[in-house]
């Protein structure tokens, strides 16, 4: 048993009806906010937010692998092969998508980390302008190639009229993006890039729209393999809206904090 002897405190007063006191209610006060800064929603502590973010690289892995073992395949003096040769012949584009994608994919996946953007604002502004840059590299490359690189087995005039445009897509949103965050609207940059880097994204998808294919009937041929293509931007560009319209442009704070590029 204590008292303000041995606690060197005098008892807390408690409300005429038997509440809680001023003190006790600012406590539980505090606690609520400490649980609201550290989960982003109210009452939820503990919830870091890098799940998302975790996820996205992680469905960016499979491209990324694969153009790291073109790039060493290009830096290492691999043997020429039909499936190669076109890159052999003009290296430049080949080499700028891969990299300006791998960029876009990890630092793309970062912004979608709220409580690291509010902690880091000038991190998150540095970070959103090579995104504009890398995401513009990767959607010309991509045009580029799919405009001048000769095609290889299996790509079609229809998979090539769907790379023109997505990867046109994919510059169009991430240039009114830009043209957003400069008039400082920052709802609809918010839902521009997140467009942008949906369809930037698609190859990680694509990934996985070929795999049950590859396992029940084997090598897709032409028609089908366009399909599967355009399904893994079509699947991200819906996924993409579902995530803009869970907080509508109308709710999106409009804080310095969440410029990406201004």
């Amino acid at each position: 048993m204590t008292d303000e002897r041995s606690t060197g405190h005098l008892p807390s007063p408690r409300s005429p009806r038997g509440g809680r006191s001023a003190d006790d209610r600012n406590t539980a006060g505090r606690g609520r906010e400490v649980a609201t800064a550290s989960s982003g929603r109210p009452g939820r502590p503990g919830r870091p937010g890098w799940l998302l973010p975790a996820g996205l690289i992680l469905l960016g892995a499979v491209p990324m692998i694969a153009g790291a073992a073109r790039l060493t395949e290009l830096t290492a003096g691999a043997e020429i092969t039909p499936g190669n040769a076109r890159f052999f012949a003009a290296p430049l584009p080949v080499v700028l998508h891969i990299l300006s994608v791998s960029v876009y994919t990890i630092l793309g996946a970062f912004q979608f980390a709220p409580r690291f953007r509010r902690r880091r604002p000038g991190w998150h502004r540095g970070a959103g302008r090579v995104l504009v840059i890398c995401g513009i590299a990767a959607a010309l490359s991509g045009l580029w190639m799919t405009l001048f690189y000769p095609r290889p087995e299996g790509d079609g005039d229809l998979l090539a009229a769907f790379r023109l445009v997505f990867g046109s897509a994919m510059l169009v949103a991430i240039v009114l993006a830009f043209a957003a965050i400069r008039r400082r609207d920052i709802a609809r940059h918010r839902a521009w890039m997140i467009r942008g880097y949906a369809i930037g994204l698609g190859a990680g998808t694509q990934a996985l729209t070929h795999l049950p294919w590859f396992l029940i009937f084997g090598t897709p041929g032409e028609f089908p393999r366009a399909l599967l293509v355009a399904a893994g931007w079509v699947i991200n560009l819906a996924v993409a809206e579902w995530f803009i319209r869970r907080r509508p442009i109308g709710q999106v704070r409009t804080s310095p904090v969440d410029v990406h590029s201004g």
